[in-house]
């Protein structure tokens, strides 16, 4: 037995789950681990980005993306109610175990961003997920046709839905993208692409602010040396105490402002082609959706969004307000960076 499965062998005999009679029921318990699993990542790993909050996002924007096609699949007499429902239980899954796990590459050199392998995590998350789920469907073993049990097509849904997140860089956009979106050689799940829209859909959905609140949290998220020079404000003084660090810290910022505006773009030029394989009748409504997909927008971002080479530190520190997103009550000796453990 690998160490995985001791550990989920050690949470069903630690907790006293209630024998699940409906699909709806086991999703809300598997959610529940998962959710446990997250908040540890969370503050093993500290997490700005990729927390609760992520969650609820990728989940209300989910919805918002399933509300509009829903009709249509029901429309189209292919799809029965219950098939819709239990599209919906898996798609809420998915928004809350998407990036479960993290994984970092370490060692990181002192005052460089930490980064991922792009993949890893997305396969972690999927090893840890259908692990449970398959120490799960166990449980229900002397159930074997019992209506709880995930399918091999559920978790054939749930292992696509995941992996369909995994971006890749175009250094033509200079952005990130998700190939699955666009391979010909893979029948994508309705699950599998609306997660994917609502995973990387802030600016399309909720706007330029939310879109911006995302990127100073991924910042931190990655940029942990940041936390302590904000914390106890060594960070504005570097200009005359420590130019190289002044320097660095300017430099990795600007880029990410960089690849902000272009990001922006990216998401406004592939918005066409992404929701393309969803119903014809849905195409003008999901345009509502992703609303802030358009000339305007893009405008916004750029003229918001310092990307100057004369831009100074102070001026990058304005815009990403990192003192919004940090708690002051917390020293600087409780941001030491802890080593991955996966």
């Amino acid at each position: 037995m690998n160490e995985e499965a001791r550990r989920i062998n050690s949470y069903f005999r630690e907790h006293s789950l209630p024998f699940p009679t409906t699909i709806a029921e086991s999703i809300a318990q598997i959610k529940t681990f998962v959710l446990q699993q997250f908040d540890r990542e969370i503050v093993q790993k500290q997490l700005y980005y990729h927390t609760r909050d992520h969650i609820n996002n990728v989940q209300r924007r989910a919805d918002q993306i399933f509300e509009v096609v829903c009709p249509y699949w029901s429309a189209s007499n292919q799809t029965t109610a219950l098939d819709i429902s239990r599209l919906k239980l898996l798609l809420d899954l998915c928004a809350v175990a998407h990036d479960m796990v993290q994984v970092f590459i370490a060692p990181t050199p002192k005052h460089t961003p930490r980064r991922r392998q792009p993949g890893v995590s997305e396969m972690a998350t999927i090893e840890r997920l259908l692990d449970y789920i398959n120490q799960f469907n166990q449980w229900l073993q002397d159930a074997p046709t019992s209506p709880a049990r995930l399918t091999d097509e559920d978790i054939k849904i749930l292992r696509d839905a995941i992996a369909a997140t995994i971006c890749a860089y175009d250094s033509t956009e200079q952005a990130i993208y998700q190939p699955d979106l666009y391979n010909p050689h893979k029948s994508l799940s309705p699950v599998a692409r609306i997660l994917s829209l609502a995973d990387i859909g802030a600016l399309g959905i909720d706007g330029v602010e939310v879109y911006h609140q995302e990127g100073s949290l991924l910042v931190l998220e990655e940029n942990l040396d940041l936390i302590p020079l904000i914390l106890d404000g060594t960070i504005y003084s570097l200009k005359s105490n420590d130019f190289e660090l002044y320097q660095n810290i300017q430099k990795r910022l600007l880029n990410r402002c960089r690849f902000q505006v272009n990001f922006a773009k990216s998401r406004a030029a592939r918005l066409e082609r992404e929701i393309a394989d969803f119903p014809e009748g849905a195409i003008s409504t999901l345009h509502e959706v992703f609303k802030y997909l358009n000339s305007t927008t893009i405008q916004e971002v750029e003229a918001k969004t310092p990307t100057d080479e004369s831009a100074t530190l102070e001026v990058l520190l304005q815009f990403f307000e990192f003192e919004r997103y940090i708690n002051f009550k917390t020293t600087a000796k409780d941001f030491l960076v802890l080593a991955p453990d996966d």
